[in-house]
């Protein structure tokens, strides 16, 4: 992958919820340049284990044989919900960087205390591996993960996307989506 080439696409996945019992993905296809020419919407639910199939369904209806690279906020989404990385890539031949915004210890504790005996969720969480964090031009630390791209690569590319704060603009984006279909919807049911 040219990380360079001003028509890199990138797929921007990022979910909003607020207690239901399904998130809405929101994914927005982002050129280098920053021309949005695509999105897309996919539902998962929440504390369930289905995120996976969610980001699938997602890049899968868009049909799009020009997307380079997927970009998602976060590994463990609608309330604990994780993503299989390697089967995202696998299914969809796209390498995956995951970004996160805060430092912390990891959520084992968090799982093991919501999801008692749930040991495939945790197995899930701890094939995530560990994040690398990347200090931005914006002088903004972030925390990814990268899955089928080197993990410098993958900083490269989130520092060239992101131009304030320390979100990448594809997630930015996306994330505003996820919310606005949420309020627009009066929620997912």
């Amino acid at each position: 992958m040219q990380i360079a080439k001003k028509g890199l696409r990138v797929l921007g996945i990022a979910e909003s919820f607020s207690g239901r019992v399904r998130s809405t993905l929101a994914g927005i296809v982002m050129r280098r340049d920053l021309r949005i020419d695509g999105f897309g919407i996919s539902q998962v639910t929440v504390g369930g284990m289905d995120a996976t199939d969610g980001v699938i369904a997602l890049f899968s209806g868009l049909k799009r044989q020009d997307i380079n690279l997927i970009m998602m906020s976060g590994c463990v989404i609608a309330w604990f919900n994780v993503i299989d990385p390697d089967e995202i890539c696998r299914r969809t031949g796209l390498p995956l960087i995951t970004v996160t915004y805060e430092d912390s210890e990891g959520l084992e504790g968090d799982i093991a205390r919501h999801f008692p005996g749930d040991e495939e969720r945790l197995a899930a969480y701890g094939r995530l591996g560990e994040r690398v964090p990347v200090t931005l031009d914006t002088g903004y630390t972030i925390y990814i993960r990268s899955y089928g791209l080197p993990p410098e690569d993958a900083a490269r590319l989130c520092n060239a996307l992101t131009f304030d704060g320390k979100i990448p603009e594809p997630l930015r984006v996306a994330r505003l989506l996820a919310r606005a279909l949420m309020q627009g919807s009066g929620g997912v049911r």
